[in-house]
């Protein structure tokens, strides 16, 4: 009877660990990333945290993104970049693409390369 008590004491502990352990591991919510503001909406005084970069290849085989995606996804990650560098905010956004014409393995070699990146910022 002891013996099952303690497993049982164990199996709820376990459980309870992964639950905690799985709330650590969930990314930010779309809510909780800092914004992306225009040099308008800048009132305050603010610290460059550092630039931010984040690179996209699509590959010849891959759907064809439009460009509202390509822009979403931009600054999307751009924002998730400064959430992890604890900044307030993300200023100075640009979304590129870059087509490259691969002579060798035209299916394996990216086709485009979209480049996302912005300067994360912490407020006074």
């Amino acid at each position: 009877m002891h013996t099952i008590r303690i497993m049982a004491g164990t199996a709820l502990l376990m459980l309870l660990a992964l639950i905690a352990g799985g709330c650590l591991l969930t990314p930010a919510s779309h809510d909780e990333l800092p914004p992306v503001l225009s040099q308008e909406e800048l009132i305050r005084p603010y610290d460059t945290l550092g630039r931010i970069q984040v690179t996209r290849d699509v590959y010849l085989f891959d759907q064809t993104p439009t460009s509202s995606d390509i822009r979403a996804w931009g600054y999307q990650a751009i924002r998730e970049e400064a959430a992890k560098m604890k900044a307030d905010a993300v200023i100075l956004p640009e979304v590129t693409g870059h087509t490259t014409t691969p002579v060798m393995l035209p299916s394996v070699l990216p086709a485009t390369e979209y480049r996302a990146t912005g300067v994360a910022i912490k407020f006074k």
